[in-house]
């Protein structure tokens, strides 16, 4: 018995080596090394589009930063998240627009970084007038809403403690729906929930509209349910006239009339773009990120398969495997095994 006990362990031992090799081989071969990664050092002057942009003053864009830094009997951290300031921050700048910052609680709001950051979001980083917004945004109640143009509430987790029933954002956004543009990308259309018009039409009735969706969340905090105070989706759903899911953790905007709302994280760029555009602008050329052209690839991937997607990767521009990658796991741990395959087939070809 004992021999049999050690000739099996001697096989799983073995089974692990040779497992533990063959990743070990397999992550090589990726050469991730390889990938090109933000610039810690950048400024606004190393972003293209901010740098040579020629609109004059158009006006202001008001965004609106979580101050709920932590939940969940404080075991989670809150806060707001850079990527989806960041980028909007400098689409907006780029076309015109100033930008100001506010947060329900005013002072520096708690903030979330995220992994994967690009030039834009050291940019913003590094930016003294940006950083002198961070540590001294405007308290909401003092927010002069007829100053703006246009809104934007920033995602992140605490937007779902301290952006519903905040009778400040239902003041602005009053004000400013009926003449400007309305935004929110992720957690950020919580803040759109149970808000009446001036002629008491319910914001978002009849309307169109995305934010974190259920499968998101769940994945990333399985006890999402008992943790927040709603589920994202099931509030907008029961309010909206259609609540527009796209794949997890890739873009999906939902634009309807002066309403732009963003599904999550990677919705960002295309959510600060089409609020330009709703506010009659052609937003200026901008080149993608490889993290967008990974995420565009990924959706070809999804709505036509894995043929058209290696073809379109052939094409170019560079995707970037890092993100692809990430999918292919996020496949494998939901059990859809032929599709964690293939995302990585299309990653390493």
């Amino acid at each position: 018995m004992w021999k049999w006990i050690r000739w099996t362990a001697g096989i799983i031992a073995g089974l692990v080596v040779v497992l533990g090799i063959s990743g070990w081989a397999y992550v090589q071969s990726l050469d991730l090394d390889a990938e090109p990664r933000g610039n810690r050092d950048a400024t606004a002057a190393d972003l293209a589009f901010v740098r040579d942009a020629g609109p004059a003053q158009r006006g202001r864009v008001l965004a609106v930063l979580s101050s709920t830094a932590r939940f969940d009997q404080d075991r989670r951290k809150g806060g707001y998240e850079l990527t989806e300031i960041s980028r909007a921050y400098w689409v907006f700048q780029a076309n015109g627009y100033e930008v100001d910052l506010a947060s329900p609680a005013g002072g520096r709001p708690p903030q979330t970084l995220d992994d994967g950051l690009v030039d834009a979001d050291y940019a913003f980083l590094n930016d003294p007038a940006v950083e002198a917004k961070l540590a001294d945004t405007i308290p909401l109640a003092r927010v002069d809403s007829s100053r703006y143009d246009a809104v934007y509430f920033v995602g992140g987790k605490g937007a779902m403690f301290d952006f519903p029933g905040n009778p400040d954002i239902a003041r602005i956004v009053r004000d400013i729906a009926p003449r400007g543009v309305i935004g929110a990308v992720c957690h950020g259309p919580a803040a759109l929930l149970d808000i009446e018009l001036p002629d008491g039409r319910p914001l978002l009735s009849g309307k169109r509209v995305t934010g974190f969706s259920n499968a998101e969340e769940l994945f990333l905090i399985e006890q999402a349910r008992n943790v927040f105070p709603f589920m994202l989706q099931d509030a907008l759903a029961g309010q909206a006239g259609a609540f527009v899911e796209g794949p997890m953790y890739l873009d999906n905007t939902v634009v309807d009339g002066n309403l732009v709302t963003g599904q999550n994280p990677w919705s960002t760029w295309s959510v600060a773009e089409a609020m330009v555009r709703a506010l009659g602008h052609e937003p200026v050329a901008r080149e993608a990120t490889t993290e967008e052209v990974s995420v565009d690839l990924l959706a070809t991937y999804h709505a036509q398969g894995l043929a058209p997607a290696l073809a379109r990767k052939r094409q170019g521009p560079r995707a970037g495997k890092h993100m692809l990658l990430m999918h292919a796991l996020v496949s494998a741990m939901q059990w859809r095994l032929r599709e964690a395959w293939e995302i990585q087939h299309l990653a390493r070809n």
